[in-house]
């Protein structure tokens, strides 16, 4: 098969680039409603066109790579709908509005964003799992923050930094696993190599959220007691309700897989939402012609699967425990069904290639290699949509690169980490993106200004390349950048 011409292969993706620009003017939070599919399919269709008509590409190598890319999701979308289950079980059991309640008289407004990011992150370091960490503790945070007045966007960048910190040091995480299997670099190797850039990177997050905490603590007496009252009022708060908690966490420290883990979860919540708040399922089944008995089944039922809203007779806390459930998230199951397409045409038409063989062209220095390696990885997770996605084609590239200027293999592996698998919760179509705006309820354009860690970390690698910190080269010492 003939590669396409590198400005060719630009086509898809400036086409792209201008109907998601479209797309968020015309709709802004709405777009991930519809439009930004609508965009995605049109990318998909402009590349695949452009391969038939001018290179001759048989449309049989598409289905094939289309088939293979959603194919490798179909655990996320199963890890979705299950997050989709907890989300809904785990407010209406009682478990959320019972952290909030407790956690608005216990947490200091002043060291809130700090604390949240530093409990993201042991969470999701012995889990190994970002979205996990999100859909469980990050979910209670942002309510907490919520009830102490602090600015939902804010908090779900603490949430998120300290999220993909964890992740990302973590032997547990499949993205950590994946970067180093696929760079060829030993799992400890890799994660003790990360530190140099990881650790700067975390500390100056923590800092400027330190800093940015002081600013909280206005009319939060008000705020606490409006929370604690509306909550007091609707749900039995509940310690019992902290089993769940409990037991998901054992699950997670005996590595019990993602999807396992959540889906167990949200049925433990479910007996706990039966047993302490059958007064809500009624209320949820909202059918008076039922018995209780069927009440309470159609109640958990819609909880696991549809939307609810309970009246507390607090606006602002009517919004924060309202629930989306497996059908909240559909949107983004369908948003990445549509990204994979345009990855998948992507990749089968030969297009990423030949646009970053032009990278890899001038990458002739210590330097101009990890920075290629970092523009890669970022335009990867634009277009393809996937870090894992992101990450395997990354090291494909840059592997034999590395290995003829005399790197060492950890060094591909920490660079491709530092943006690969970082970076993709910072793009609205990337399926991170996608799930953690879903999760928290907060565009990712909204929180994208506020993960702090996840846009220092890039530059941080391009710093430590630059200055060549605990760099070592093996052949041609004259390259040193």
């Amino acid at each position: 098969m003939k590669q396409p011409h590198p400005l060719v292969a630009l086509i898809p993706v400036l086409v792209l680039i201008a109907l998601l620009g479209t797309v968020i003017s015309l709709f802004g939070s709405d777009s991930l409603s519809g439009g930004s599919q609508i965009a995605l399919v049109l990318g998909t269709a402009v590349c695949i066109a452009l391969s038939m008509i001018v290179y001759r590409v048989p449309w049989s190598v598409f289905e094939q790579r289309i088939t293979k890319t959603i194919g490798n999701v179909a655990i996320t979308l199963l890890i979705l709908l299950a997050v989709g289950m907890l989300s809904g079980s785990w407010m209406i059991s009682g478990v959320v509005p019972t952290l909030i309640y407790y956690g608005v008289q216990i947490m200091s407004p002043q060291f809130f964003l700090v604390s949240a990011c530093v409990i993201c992150a042991l969470v999701s370091l012995l889990s190994g799992s970002s979205w996990t960490t999100v859909a469980t503790m990050g979910v209670a945070l942002l309510g907490i923050s919520e009830a102490l007045g602090i600015n939902t966007a804010w908090t779900a960048g603490a949430i998120i930094s300290g999220a993909y910190f964890g992740d990302k040091m973590s032997p547990l995480s499949d993205t950590t696993i994946l970067a180093s299997s696929a760079t060829q670099t030993d799992l400890f190797v890799h994660i003790r190599y990360m530190m140099y850039t990881t650790v700067p990177t975390f500390l100056i997050a923590l800092t400027i959220f330190f800093i940015a905490g002081f600013g909280n603590g206005e009319d939060v007496e008000l705020h606490v007691a409006e929370y604690t009252e509306g909550l007091a009022g609707t749900f039995n708060i509940s310690y019992w309700t902290l089993l769940v908690p409990a037991l998901t966490g054992i699950l997670i420290s005996r590595h019990v897989p993602s999807v396992i883990t959540l889906f167990a979860s949200a049925i433990v919540a479910g007996i706990m939402a039966l047993i302490l708040q059958p007064h809500i399922l009624v209320q949820i089944a909202d059918d008076s012609q039922l018995s209780t008995a069927l009440s309470l089944a159609k109640g958990l039922a819609v909880t696991y699967y549809g939307s609810t809203a309970i009246d507390t007779g607090n606006d602002s806390l009517n919004n924060l425990i309202s629930t989306g459930g497996m059908s909240g998230m559909l949107n983004t199951i369908w948003l990445i069904l549509s990204a994979m397409c345009f990855g998948a045409a992507m990749v089968a038409s030969g297009m990423i290639e030949s646009i970053t063989r032009v990278i890899i062209r001038y990458a002739r220095s210590r330097f101009s290699l990890v920075g290629a390696t970092t523009c890669t990885g970022l335009f990867l997770n634009l277009t393809t949509g996937d870090q894992f996605i992101s990450i395997v084609l990354t090291a494909d590239m840059y592997r034999d690169a590395y290995r003829k200027q005399g790197f060492e293999s950890r060094l591909l592996s920490r660079t491709t980490e530092d943006v690969a698998t970082v970076t993709s919760v910072l793009i609205p179509w990337n399926t991170c993106g996608m799930t953690q705006a879903a999760v928290l309820g907060v565009p990712t354009l909204t929180y994208l200004p506020y993960c702090f860690f996840n846009i220092i970390s890039p530059l941080m690698t391009l710093f430590v390349a630059a200055i060549g910190w605990k760099i070592k080269q093996q052949r041609k010492p004259g390259l040193n950048g």
